[in-house]
């Protein structure tokens, strides 16, 4: 298969955009199942692509471009002061494991974020089938980071791996701890861990300038955004 779109694909019917309220979504959905193994995810990934469970998808919506993929210099990465500080400070009261192996605590802390945190959001109410169909995959190595006080699980990002990258695919954490800055906590340990793996990129998923809540991610430099087919600096 060459560095081009798979000839197998299909196009989704418009919904409303989980996103940006007045606007609908559209997606490609890869329906090669060639394409569907580690080593083309990751050329997938780098024309903008993504994966929600088993499926490799990207937005194709008519009428909006807001979406943008994200990929940190993994290698390159040096955290800014504030983000120094809060990793010392989450060092200083928690612990990191890493596993490839799913826990029995994972959805109840899964299942407290989303009510407590995305109660407005399409993932609420949290169901066990919806969790495990959204965040797990049959075909691809997976690495839960996680994070631990004392006996406690506090939070898990969900990575996949690849040969030259990783992909950041959903964080979750209790709400008890959001004063550690937990979401910013965990990419930087996702990034602490492709520099450790010596990995080049980490991909952070969709950058939406116009939603709140998905500006976050121009925050880890140097990083590039995938527009118009093509990796710019941001």
């Amino acid at each position: 298969m060459s560095e081009h779109i798979p000839s197998r694909v299909g196009l989704s019917q418009e919904f409303a955009c989980s996103y940006l309220p007045d606007r609908q979504e559209q997606l490609l959905v890869i329906l090669d199942p060639t394409c569907y193994s580690t080593q083309k995810f990751e050329m997938l990934l780098s024309l903008g692509f993504r994966r929600s469970g088993n499926q490799i998808y990207r937005p194709h919506c008519p009428s909006c471009s807001a979406c943008n993929s994200v990929r940190v210099l993994a290698q390159e990465f040096t955290p800014s002061k504030s983000q120094k500080r809060k990793l010392n400070k989450v060092k200083a009261h928690f612990k990191v494991k890493y596993t490839q192996a799913k826990r029995e605590e994972y959805y109840p802390l899964y299942s407290k974020y989303i009510s407590l945190r995305h109660s407005d959001g399409t993932m609420f109410p949290p169901n066990i089938e919806q969790f495990q169909s959204f965040l797990f995959c049959s075909w691809l190595e997976i690495t839960f980071i996680e994070l631990w006080h004392q006996d406690t699980l506090v939070a898990v990002a969900v990575t996949d791996c690849m040969d030259n990258a990783v992909s950041a695919i959903y964080t979750f954490f209790d709400p008890d701890f959001e004063h550690y800055s937990l979401g910013t906590v965990m990419i930087l340990q996702q990034l602490e861990f492709a520099k450790q793996q010596n990995k080049e990129f980490v991909y952070l998923g969709y950058q939406i300038d116009e939603c709140t809540k998905m500006k976050y991610k121009t925050q880890f430099l140097p990083a590039q955004k995938h527009v118009n087919d093509q990796w710019l600096a941001i």
